[in-house]
């Protein structure tokens, strides 16, 4: 005998009660994996940036105040120097790393690893470490101009200038404590940025691709220019934003390599926290302005990278 439609409809709702709980617990159990995540990020990433934020738009009484941000007018060249060896740097390191990345990419999968853990392996030293080491190869005793001096250099140039009564013999090149030093350290420490990501586009290229491109009549520079690169743009993106992101904002580089005559926004900020001229309100005003900076640079890249299967097709 069957049961009566209500009995039915009873039994129906109770087991879509039952399944609803199911349901929502494990979705709570699921987002249960996220909390650790979320809380590490509040305590860590947004309330340092809401203290930031708190500091730049008050002052040392506590009152609201835009004249922290005003006191910025007189380190406008700071930032426009900041912005300038960044740049460089990123387009030293972008003409270096691609090579080097497709390079790598077009060998065996067991050069790659070994390529790849080579590249690497300086990272595993200590950041200060390594740019010390840049300081002992760069200063005026260094093992550059030690080289030149033993091959001669420096007595040829003297020679050369030895009938004019205002020259002065010189000893060595000044290659530490200028910009150039600076970009130099910023690139050897931040290359593998930059060919790491671009490294692991290219080799998911499928070859076909570019064979059926081949076939189709495009000689080598065509085959680059519209299949390779408009494919591994997300790579590039991802390898400019990783170098100019810590390049724009370094101060040990700076501090070391330029012994203080190069100041950047990194340096600037750590000088208004821990020198002499302690203003923390200034300093967290110009950290704000970087970090807006920062993300408007990033924003731009990433509208480039929207359009990288179209470009494909161009």
């Amino acid at each position: 005998m069957s049961k009566p439609a209500a009995s039915l409809r009873s039994e129906k709702g109770i087991v879509d009660s039952w399944t609803t709980v199911k349901e929502f617990f494990e979705h709570f159990r699921k987002q249960s994996f996220a909390y650790p995540y979320v809380l590490w990020m509040a305590l860590f990433v947004v309330i340092p940036i809401i203290l930031v934020a708190v500091y730049a738009l008050t002052n040392a009484d506590g009152k609201f105040t835009f004249d922290n941000f005003s006191g910025m007018i007189d380190y406008v060249p700071v930032f426009g120097r900041s912005l300038w060896l960044a740049f460089l740097a990123t387009v030293v390191s972008l003409l270096i790393g691609y090579p080097v990345a497709l390079a790598i990419s077009r060998m065996s999968p067991k050069t790659q690893r070994i390529l790849i853990m080579l590249i690497m392996l300086p990272m595993w030293i200590n950041f200060l470490l390594r740019t010390y080491a840049w300081m002992s190869i760069l200063e005026n005793t260094g093992l550059i101009n030690r080289f030149f001096a033993s091959i001669g250099v420096f007595d040829w140039i003297n020679s050369l200038h030895a009938a004019d009564a205002n020259y002065t013999p010189i000893t060595h090149f000044q290659l530490i404590n200028t910009n150039g030093a600076v970009v130099l350290g910023m690139v050897y420490n931040y290359l593998p940025f930059m060919i790491l990501p671009i490294q692991s586009v290219i080799v998911k290229i499928d070859p076909f691709v570019i064979e059926a491109a081949e076939d189709l009549g495009a000689d080598s520079a065509t085959v680059f220019r519209k299949v390779i690169f408009p494919l591994s743009l997300s790579g590039v993106i991802s390898g400019i934003t990783m170098v100019f992101v810590p390049a724009v904002s370094t101060f040990v580089i700076s501090k070391l390599l330029s012994n203080g005559t190069v100041m950047l926004l990194g340096d600037l900020i750590e000088m208004q926290f821990t020198g002499a001229a302690y203003n923390p309100h200034l300093g967290s005003a110009i950290s704000l302005i970087m970090m807006v900076i920062v993300i408007i640079c990033m924003s731009v890249m990433n509208r480039f990278g929207e359009g990288e299967e179209q470009a494909v097709m161009m």
